[in-house]
């Protein structure tokens, strides 16, 4: 397949995965509500490190704080470190279980989160409550089915 078929492909991925980020859910769901994009990106940094990368991690971070209307820079440092971990892990990560990646994925997703709640206590003092947990549970519990569903994306295209 052609370059600008797969980079269609990863984008319209990341695209969707946007969508799910700033979707309208209720308060109960918004709470339980994983960073898709995060996940999307960890799935591709491992599948092809050499495609996405930390400048693409960073960009889609920039994104995402524009979409969400959070800090400028604060989802761009925390995905730029996740997926500098996923691509300096790539080759064992490609090896791991779903299991084992899910050890690695709760741990990534863990330090999204306090890099999120560091920034939000360098602004203002913020309580750390129980509202930090439920993300990074479902965002695990998620990965297997994010992994399936991107892989089915991958590989009939061909892009390896």
């Amino acid at each position: 397949m052609n370059k600008s078929f797969w980079l269609c492909r990863i984008t319209l991925t990341i695209i969707v995965a946007m969508c799910l980020r700033i979707a309208p859910w209720s308060h109960t769901l918004e709470l339980y509500n994983p960073d898709w994009v995060l996940l999307v990106l960890m799935y591709w940094s491992a599948a092809l490190p050499e495609r996405i990368g930390i400048f693409t991690a960073w960009t889609y971070g920039v994104l995402t704080d524009v979409l969400t209307g959070q800090l400028f820079g604060q989802h761009a440092l925390a995905y730029s470190l996740v997926i500098y971990a996923c691509l300096k892990l790539h080759k064992r990560l490609r090896q791991y279980t779903l299991l084992q990646q899910g050890v690695f994925v709760f741990c990534s997703l863990l330090l999204a989160q306090l890099i999120f709640f560091f920034i939000k206590n360098l602004q203002h003092l913020a309580q750390f409550n129980s509202d930090f947990w439920p993300p990074v549970i479902t965002g695990t519990v998620c990965w297997p089915l994010i992994y399936s569903a991107l892989r089915c994306v991958r590989i009939p295209s061909n892009v390896k």
